[in-house]
Order: C-alpha cells, then structure tokens, then sequence
C-alpha cells in the first residue's frame, strides 16, 4: 500500500510542485491550504506524514498551531515543517513543538524526498528491529519497540519519533556517553547543537510530567549525554 502524505502550503504553485514531485515517487498525496481544511481531513483519518508551512493564509503561525494539534492526536506522526522562515528561533521553535524536521524552501526537490523516505525508514527501522527483543527494560523505563510506546513506572511518556529514537540510543548503552553527532545519527536528522539541547531539555521535561524527581538522562560537559540506572 502506498505511504500518504498530507501537504499544508498555501501558495497553490509550491503546493502543486511538492505534490506531484511526491506522487512521482510514489506517495499518494493530498494537499490542503489552510490549517482549518487540513485539521477537518485529520480528524477522519490521519496521513503517514505531514508537510507543513509556517505561515498559513492569514495565520503567521498557523503552522506551529496545526503542528500541536496534530502531536495532540498522534506521538508518532512524522511531521516535517517546509518554510521560507529560515531563522534559528523558529527551527527550533517548530522542533519543540514536535516535528522531525525542519527544512527552508530553497531545499531541492530530491533532497526533500530524501528526508522523507528517512523518516519512513525509521518507523520501518522500529517496528522491524533486527532483533528479536521487541521490549527494551532499564529499571523504570520500558520502550516498546513494536508499538513505539515509552513508559515510566508504568506511566506513559508521550515522545515524538524524534525524541524516540534519542532515548532508545542513550538507554541502550547506559552509561555511555552519547556526543551529538551520535544522537543524530540514531534519530538520522541533521540538526545542530542547539537543537539538540532542545531536544533533550524537551524529553527530560515529558519524563518529570509524570516523575518530579527523573534526572536519568545525565550531561557530560563538553562531550554528550548518557543516560544513568
């Protein structure tokens, strides 16, 4: 069956280049211009992957709003955000919002399809790992790796793919400092150090939602993180 990607631009031309440069490849693509259409289709059925502007008709950040809502009816849906704002604050903006990815316009068309059969092979990479343990346990922390669930003694962390596969790659070798071209590699996102911290500050603060005193994932100064028993 094919993936399906849904399409949020509001400018007709890019929004009809993206698609059919996506349908070319083999996706089955739909495109909406605004968050309101989109949310509307969402709520009956949720798309493999979302592709989202910013800036959405007359909504500046319509974008980062359809981007909550979504991470709001699925964890685990890819979202990668494509905009002409290409400033720090609002990458890493989007990416504490939850999305995946974060790419400017002026990215070509190959590098954009590149980036989304990544994101596809890393649901593919986690529910089909090449072991045969579907459970990874480490004291408290159980990750499902069929499922993509995370819990806490027993209480659900809700993590995007993102934030997933960095606290599969630190608790997999505890104890071993992970530097940040190594989570990038683990999560296959490029990304830059600040954005990284973002991540880990996000996902330290998802774990003490449900566990006030959570100081397992731990900072090596100048080198990584590690995650500690």
């Amino acid at each position: 069956m094919k993936k399906s990607i849904a399409v949020v631009e509001d400018e007709e031309g890019l929004r009809e280049n993206y698609a059919a440069a996506l349908s070319r490849m083999g996706y089955q693509v739909k495109t909406y211009a605004n968050r309101r259409a989109a949310m509307t289709a969402f709520g009956v059925r949720l798309p493999d992957l979302v592709i989202i502007d910013i800036s959405l008709e007359d909504e500046a950040e319509g974008g980062f709003d359809l981007c909550r809502d979504l991470r709001a009816l699925s964890a685990e849906l890819p979202i990668i955000f494509l905009t002409a704002r290409d400033s720090e604050l609002d990458a890493v903006s989007g990416l504490r919002l939850g999305a995946d990815d974060f790419l400017t316009k002026d990215v070509s068309l190959p590098h954009l399809a590149a980036r989304v059969a990544a994101l596809f092979r890393r649901i593919d990479a986690l529910r089909r790992p090449e072991d045969a343990a579907q459970v990874l346990r480490r004291g408290p922390l159980s990750i499902d790796i069929e499922t993509m669930q995370v819990t806490w003694n027993a209480q659900p962390v809700t993590l995007s793919l993102t934030e997933f596969w960095i606290v599969h790659a630190l608790a997999k070798n505890p104890g071993h400092v992970k530097n940040r071209q190594q989570l990038m590699d683990a999560a296959n996102v490029v990304l830059d150090d600040n954005t990284i911290t973002s991540h880990i500050k996000r996902v330290r603060r998802k774990f003490q939602a449900v566990d006030a005193a959570f100081d397992t994932i731990q900072t090596a100064y100048g080198m990584g993180y590690r995650w500690v028993e």
